[in-house]
């Protein structure tokens, strides 16, 4: 397993040369994490990283539903995502597609695997991120995405901590 250099909280290593695993603990309960993940007020609280604002957080949460997250940057720059899910346990698992629509091949579509455990009163979130080669798994890890997830990540943890600003 290869680590990432990191700066922020959550840690990146890559498990195989088709996955990316993210971990980061939070200060919360797991049902506040998994609400900030699958409620669309918290998902704009947070899914920008500071970067633009939240425009579209689309979400079915059903297996076999969709979801549909949209930002534009603060540059005026769209970037959107959506995928399916394949499996939800509330408060614990989810299991979704993901599509960057602005790679839209349809084998760049990689399978999140969102797990949740807590721990008196904390909890980890991994998220295993399966491309489908590792030229995806590259593009993914050589895109800029860690710095944003990071802040992201703070963020979720602000909007299940404080109430709404």
């Amino acid at each position: 397993m290869v680590a990432l250099a990191s700066k922020g909280s959550a840690v990146v290593t890559l498990p195989s040369d088709t996955q990316i695993l993210i971990t980061r603990d939070f200060a919360a309960p797991k049902h506040l994490i998994y609400a900030a993940w699958t409620t669309p007020e918290l998902i704009r609280r947070w899914w920008s990283a500071r970067r633009g604002a939240v425009t579209v957080a689309d979400v079915d949460l059903r297996v076999g539903g969709s979801w549909r997250w949209v930002m534009v940057t603060d540059e005026g720059f769209e970037v959107a995502f959506h995928g399916e899910y394949r499996e939800l346990i509330p408060g614990e698992r989810i299991v979704c597609t993901e599509v960057y629509e602005g790679f839209p091949e349809p084998d760049a579509a990689a399978l999140n695997t969102l797990t949740l455990a807590e721990q008196n009163g904390h909890t980890r979130l991994s998220i295993l991120v399966q491309h489908q080669s590792q030229e995806h798994r590259d593009a993914h890890i050589n895109s800029g995405m860690e710095a944003g997830m990071q802040d992201a990540l703070d963020l979720l943890e602000q909007a299940v901590l404080e109430p709404e600003q």
